[in-house]
């Protein structure tokens, strides 16, 4: 049996062999992802666009997240369970972020939290390991600041804007986070992050250079139909088009009748059934 992965297993893993995380939002989700050998399972805040079907991830409540992150671990994930802290949950106060924390810890049973941004997340972050709440930071694209980014964008490109990037990363990890998530910067800002940083980097849209990477459930497997791909997703599959071929041939054999057949349905004991026969019989008659 695999060892169960902690926050100490995963920051312990910094320079050694890549870290693989991928997002998931229910039972099976998690024990699909938990089969194939993640390391980390990210219960993240993406639900709301991915799965629930709003616009971004802002329409994510903590009710939202408690809710899918204790499905996931139901599945009893190998994989560190890490549940995104949605917008609006660390944002108020710090004794709101530590009780808000808690609560996906105890009631959605994540094993640590992810939360956006950077110097201004200190007094959060700090909070939160007092509690002793493991804290997985997120920099560069961070989408609850969708609005204030004016959109999806790539950040870091300018020499400026690349050093704030380093300066937020050692200040994280100088505060204690066990791993960063960068997203959607340059690949070389990406690389000297890792290379400066003593915690694990996980990069989405980052480049090659990170210590581990994260995508999207349904990205990895093509869930979506008709989306536009995001450069950095690689698919492995389009699971999507399949299931539409699959419940096209469902709903044909259902149409022609060969759904079910004699061995997908249920018989009674053979005297029982004959038994039953001559009863019809003798009702049809009266």
């Amino acid at each position: 049996m695999r060892e169960k992965v902690t926050a100490a297993a995963v920051r312990a893993r910094k320079g050694g062999p890549r870290l693989t995380m991928v997002t998931a939002y229910d039972v099976v989700m998690a024990a699909i992802a938990d089969r194939a050998g993640a390391d980390m399972i990210l219960v993240g805040d993406s639900v709301a666009d991915n799965v629930l079907g709003f616009p971004d991830t802002l329409a994510a409540t903590l009710e939202i997240m408690i809710h899918h992150t204790a499905a996931v671990a139901r599945a009893q994930p190998r994989a560190l369970i890490v549940g995104d802290m949605p917008w609006l949950s660390y944002h108020v106060s710090l004794e709101e972020s530590v009780r808000n924390a808690g609560r996906l810890i105890r009631e959605g049973r994540a094993e640590a939290v992810k939360l956006e941004g950077g110097r201004k997340r200190l007094p959060v972050i700090e909070a939160l390991l007092a509690a002793e709440i493991p804290v997985m930071g997120h920099l560069g694209l961070t989408p609850q600041s969708v609005h204030v980014m004016g959109g999806y964008r790539v950040q870091g490109r300018r020499l400026e804007a690349a050093r704030a990037l380093v300066e937020e990363a050692r200040a994280l990890a100088a505060a204690g986070v066990f791993a960063l998530v960068l997203e959607g910067v340059p690949a070389v800002v990406a690389r000297a992050i890792t290379e400066l940083v003593p915690v694990p980097t996980i990069g989405i849209g980052a480049g090659p250079h990170c210590d581990g990477q994260v995508l999207v459930f349904h990205d990895v497997l093509g869930w979506h139909l008709n989306r536009r791909k995001a450069r950095f997703v690689r698919q492995y599959a389009q699971l999507g088009e399949a299931a539409v071929v699959a419940l096209q041939s469902f709903f044909a054999d259902v149409r022609s009748g060969a759904f079910p057949d004699e061995s997908e349905s249920y018989r009674m004991e053979e005297d029982e059934e004959r038994a039953f026969v001559d009863l019809l019989n003798e009702l049809e008659g009266g």
